[in-house]
């Protein structure tokens, strides 16, 4: 972020300065351009703008987990899936070749989603017949 707010700076300073300094003052402007498209990237990757763009989708036959607004989607056909360990901040998805995922939930916030993801999860796993492993939380 520091280095396109750099840029957009440099190349102000330059396009407002002396036009008849540069033959290519066009190429500053053009620059600027790309500068401010770089920002846009940054702060749509990194920052909430568009809402929360993680989401975990139970559809018919398949399980699909999107991490953000930039990576792909992550998708595990039921007949694929061996068992599903949920967590309380972990869903792991353990394939029949013996792969490993482990699903990031911090997105899913306050205790009724929780419990509605949670049973989500319950009936996908029962509708597939997909081995549910969830450990029950230690009380003390």
């Amino acid at each position: 972020m520091a280095i396109g707010l750099f840029w957009v700076v440099y190349v102000s300073a330059m396009a407002w300065g002396d036009t008849s300094a540069h033959d290519y003052h066009f190429l500053h402007w053009v620059f600027l351009a790309f500068s401010l498209v770089y920002i846009g990237y940054v702060l749509v990757n990194n920052a909430p703008i568009f809402g929360t763009q993680s989401y975990l989708e139970f559809t018919p036959g398949y399980l699909v987990h999107k991490n953000g607004l930039f990576r792909p989607k992550q998708v595990f056909a039921v007949e694929n899936i061996a068992s599903l360990e949920l967590l309380a901040s972990v869903l792991r998805v353990r394939l029949k070749d013996n792969e490993l995922y482990a699903l990031d939930l911090k997105e899913v916030k306050g205790k009724r989603r929780k419990l509605v993801f949670r049973e989500q999860v319950r009936r996908f796993a029962a509708r597939y017949s997909i081995n549910l492993l969830e450990p029950s939380p230690l009380r003390g």
